[in-house]
C-alpha cells in the first residue's frame, strides 16, 4: 500500500508527489528502473522490478542491449511492464558515486526518463531514488538533484503531456531525506 506524503502542483497543472511505497505496484503509465548500463536486473530496485514483472522484462532488456549496446546516463532503454501494472519500464542509468560529475549525470538520468515518457505519450511516471542504493550516491544530495531536475523539466516544458511524477521511496531513511530536502526547497522558493 502506498502513502502519499507530499504533493506540489505547478502553475501548469503538473504534479510532483513523494510517496512511501513499492514502485512495483504503482498504477502509472511507466515506472523508472534504477538500472546498470547492461540492464542486468539482479538486485535492488532493478531486481524487485524484474522479479515482480516476470522474465519478459529481462528478456526485452537483453534484446535492447544486443540492438543498442550499453545504456548511457543521458539515454534510457524501454521495455514493457511485463506483469507489472504499468505499461512500460524506463531503464535509467544513474551515476556510481565517485566516478565524477555525479550531479550532472543524475540530472541527465532523470531528464532522460522524462523525455522518454514524453516521447511515448505518457501522462504519469514513477521514479525511485536513482543511484542511492548500491551506486552509493548520498541520499540528501540525490534528493536535491532529483527534485531539482523534475522542477526544471516542468519549468522548461510547461505544456508537457506528463501530468504526474511520483517519487516512490521504500525505506524510512530515504523517505526522511527526501522530505527534509523537499521542505528546505519549499522554504527557499
Amino acid at each position: 500500500m502506498s502513502s502519499l506524503l507530499v504533493e506540489h502542483t505547478f502553475l501548469s497543472g503538473q504534479k510532483i508527489q513523494i510517496v512511501q511505497g513499492d514502485i512495483t505496484i504503482e498504477s502509472v503509465d511507466a515506472i523508472v528502473n534504477a538500472a546498470n548500463s547492461h540492464l542486468q536486473h539482479g538486485g535492488g530496485v532493478a531486481g524487485a522490478i524484474s522479479r515482480r514483472g516476470g522474465p519478459l522484462i529481462q528478456q526485452e532488456s537483453d534484446v535492447w542491449i544486443r540492438e543498442h549496446g550499453p545504456v548511457s546516463h543521458s539515454e534510457t532503454a524501454v521495455t514493457s511492464g511485463g506483469e507489472l501494472p504499468c505499461r512500460y519500464v524506463i531503464h535509467a542509468v544513474g551515476p556510481v558515486w565517485g566516478e565524477g560529475d555525479e550531479d550532472a549525470r543524475l540530472t541527465s538520468a532523470v531528464i532522460g526518463s522524462l523525455h522518454t515518457a514524453e516521447r511515448l505519450g505518457l501522462t504519469s511516471i514513477a521514479l525511485p531514488a536513482i543511484s542511492t542504493g548500491i551506486f552509493g550516491f548520498p541520499v540528501e544530495r540525490a534528493a536535491n538533484v532529483i527534485l531539482g531536475a523534475i522542477e526544471g523539466y516542468f519549468t522548461d516544458y510547461p505544456s508537457s503531456g506528463i501530468k504526474l511524477v511520483r517519487l516512490i521511496l521504500y525505506d524510512q531513511f530515504t523517505l526522511d531525506a527526501f522530505i527534509k530536502v523537499w521542505n528546505e526547497r519549499c522554504r527557499n522558493s
